[in-house]
């Protein structure tokens, strides 16, 4: 079941670069409304969204789905520390305490449910 976790994290965090691609393609002005959706950023990021969604496919295999919902929380940090990371975003008091309320929450639910 560890390795199906580990695919499930691995699912969060390549859905959660997906969404900072999104974002940087937004940023950027386009001349003609075709050319917001039909942007390197915008396929590359949906076509890593699809292999985060056969990623999660097969790590429900054995994940329950109260711990699926749990991990997916991880989304949520993954994303906050990437727009800091590619988009110089700030991370201010009130979201790093939640940040540590979901990343203390994960681990209570996820170690009482080994």
């Amino acid at each position: 079941m560890i390795v199906y976790i580990g695919i499930f994290i691995v699912s969060v965090m390549i859905s959660s670069f997906s969404q900072v691609l999104l974002k940087m393609s937004a940023n950027i002005e386009r001349k003609n409304k075709i050319f917001e959706y039909l942007n390197k950023y915008v396929i590359i990021a949906y076509a890593i969204l699809m292999l985060s969604l056969f990623l999660t496919m097969i790590a429900y295999r054995k994940v329950n789905l109260a711990l699926g919902a749990i991990l997916e929380a991880l989304g949520y940090v993954v994303v906050a520390i990437m727009s800091k990371i590619f988009l110089k975003e700030n991370i201010n008091k009130k979201k790093m305490l939640g940040m540590c309320i979901i990343i203390t929450g994960i681990i209570i639910f996820t170690v009482s449910s080994i």
